[in-house]
This record gives structure tokens, C-alpha cells and sequence, in this order.
């Protein structure tokens, strides 16, 4: 499970589209509406582009209270969690790597 929730993080902001979104989003939660002007896409279009976001953690969705029509998009942090996961393995890996090395190349001497 791990692996996929890693797989559809990266998968989820290869899209240039989804990357600008999360960056708008970042500032503030907004409508879908008004992720799509700001984007220049078609309201199907953000809507995939949304759900991409949700599956892979990055994105919920809430309905205000006075309309549940509306959908109102926020970042969450389990899309980032698994790449941050990654990314702090992937560098204690290559410390381990490098440390290793150092001493082999100083033993050398």
C-alpha cells in the first residue's frame, strides 16, 4: 500500500496542471470554479485534474453549509506524507552511501 499511495502522489503532480493547483491552493482553499479560471481550463477539465488531487491525498473537498452545490477544495497532507516518506529514505540512503565511501576513499590513503 505504500507504494501505491507514493505511485499516485507522483502520478498526481507529474501533471503541470495539478502542480499549479496544489501552488494556488497552497495560499488559500478555493471553489472549483475558481481553480479553473485561475488555470484557464474548462470545468470538466479541473474536475479531473480535482479528483486526480483526491485520490492521491493532496486535495479534500467540503460543501459549504448554505450550498451543497458548491465544492470547496483545501490542501491535505497524505500526498505529501508519502513523497516526504520517500524523499527522507531516499536521503538516508545516500548519507549511508557518501559515509561509506568517504571511508573507503580515506582508508585508501
Amino acid at each position: 500500500m505504500k507504494n501505491a499511495a507514493l505511485d499516485a502522489a507522483f502520478a498526481a503532480l507529474a501533471e503541470p496542471q495539478r502542480r499549479r493547483a496544489v501552488e494556488l491552493l497552497r495560499a488559500r482553499p478555493r471553489r472549483a470554479g475558481e481553480l479553473a479560471e485561475a488555470l484557464g481550463l474548462s470545468a470538466p477539465a479541473m474536475s479531473r485534474h480535482l479528483r486526480a488531487l483526491k485520490e492521491s491525498g493532496f486535495v479534500e473537498e467540503t460543501h459549504p453549509d448554505f450550498d451543497a452545490r458548491v465544492r470547496i477544495y483545501a490542501l491535505k497532507g497524505e500526498g505529501v506524507a508519502a513523497i516526504k516518506a520517500w524523499v527522507d529514505e531516499t536521503e538516508a540512503l545516500w548519507t549511508r552511501q557518501l559515509a561509506s565511501f568517504k571511508a573507503h576513499v580515506e582508508r585508501e590513503k
